[in-house]
């Protein structure tokens, strides 16, 4: 099967998505396939840096649901601490959900509980010294594996791809309603 100067830039190397497109194409003429050419890529770099997490993650002993808190709470700034409600708005879960996931963290010394001195039911969720070491190197060897994921690209085209994907996504974030 023969790739047209269409389905791919001449001095780029064709990929699998590349001949994946040719092959429907040929198949199936009567379809617009072009979608494909975005999303088939974005589908497939997105294994590719979900491979990236979960290594970098376990380097790190951390599972995915556990960088995610940390990283909110690290985010948060000093002193590291936000409330249930606030963790649950920031990794999107349910809130017995967010419960466990703060037992298992405060059991393996991450987080700790403390009374919300401005509301007596209340608590707030604050890194230790150990969880903001662990989160703290596992996002900087995170980025280190992203950055060889952006590799073949200079800065403006990463930009450029940035706000392409940007534009994407704002639909979607604006109608996202919580919790999956």
């Amino acid at each position: 099967m023969t790739l047209h100067h269409a389905d791919h830039d001449a001095d780029r190397p064709a990929d699998e998505v590349d001949r994946l497109v040719a092959a429907w194409r040929q198949e199936r003429p009567d379809l617009d396939v072009e979608p494909l050419q975005v999303l088939s890529r974005v589908s497939r770099l997105a294994r590719h840096l979900d491979r990236a997490r979960r290594a970098s993650f376990a380097e790190h002993d951390l599972e995915n649901w556990e960088f995610d808190v940390l990283t909110a709470l690290r985010r948060a700034g000093e002193p590291y601490e936000l409330s249930p409600g606030a963790l649950l708005r920031a990794t999107l879960v349910t809130s017995g959900t967010m419960t466990n996931r703060i037992d298992r963290l405060a059991a393996a010394g991450l987080v700790r509980r403390r009374p919300d001195p401005e509301d007596r039911r209340g608590v707030l969720v604050s890194l230790t010294d150990a969880g903001r070491i662990r989160v703290d190197n596992a996002f900087a060897d995170l980025l280190r594996r992203e950055r060889e994921l952006l590799a073949s690209l200079g800065k403006h085209e990463q930009q450029a791809l940035s706000g392409l994907l940007r534009t994407l996504l704002v639909p979607f974030d604006a109608t996202d309603t919580g919790a999956h």
